[in-house]
């Protein structure tokens, strides 16, 4: 644990800082653990265990809003459908492929999307910053959805 600890503050000081610190010890053998099949498989199995839990979440949001619950694992499709559950331009899905607005219109529909669920614009900055974790409350929860006139 004290390698990985150790990788994890060098890793943050390369980002940081800009430099590579190549041929360190401590850095190869660290990378070494990471690359063992036990940490791959773990690796694995964790997200595949994350995104099913993410589709559940979203395939129950979409029933909960009257749209078909299987969009949520269509790629593409399951986002127009959340930009039309947040009363959002379905075309925006295209501005989702445009750096610097795809991060506006994220912003935009998870406000949309909190606002018509009955929530709060603090459980917006909650479904932008920790989707994970507000998406399935919104799909599990005992939030109704009661679409509101869209300001933009």
């Amino acid at each position: 644990m004290k390698k990985v600890s150790g990788f994890l503050v060098l890793l943050v000081l390369m980002i940081f800082s800009g430099v590579a610190v190549a041929g360190d010890p401590m850095i190869e053998d660290a990378l070494a653990n990471f690359s063992s099949p036990v940490f791959l498989t773990i690796s694995i199995l964790l997200n595949l265990a994350i995104i099913t839990f993410m589709i559940v979440a979203q395939w129950k949001l979409f029933v909960k809003a009257g749209e078909p619950g299987w969009a949520a694992i269509v790629p593409i499709y399951n986002a127009v459908l959340l930009m039309k559950i947040s009363g959002k331009p379905g075309w925006w899905v295209i501005l989702m492929f445009v750096p610097i607005a795809n991060l506006i219109v994220v912003v935009m529909m998870d406000i949309g999307l909190a606002r018509n669920f009955g929530r709060s614009d603090g459980f917006a900055i909650g479904l932008i910053f920790f989707p994970y974790i507000f998406l399935a409350i919104l799909g599990f929860g005992d939030s109704k959805y009661s679409p509101v006139a869209a300001t933009i």
